[in-house]
């Protein structure tokens, strides 16, 4: 069965690097960013997350590794 975008279901729902909550969801336990089959997000959502995952980790709000 194919995974829903959670994002296109829940439009309230926004992609911010502060959010650590929402950004570990698309994590592994090593803190690398998931794939896109494994995520079911659309590309420009996965662009998006991936892009805010780098940002939070940059400033330190996720660890690089784990």
């Amino acid at each position: 069965k194919k995974k829903k975008d959670m994002f296109d279901e829940n439009p309230d729902l926004l992609i911010d690097y502060k959010d650590v909550k929402l950004l570990s969801r698309f994590t592994s336990e090593r803190g690398r960013v998931l794939p896109r089959r494994t995520t079911g997000l659309t590309s420009h959502h996965q662009r998006l997350v991936s892009k805010a995952i780098k940002r939070a980790q940059q400033i330190a709000l996720i660890p690089y590794s784990k």
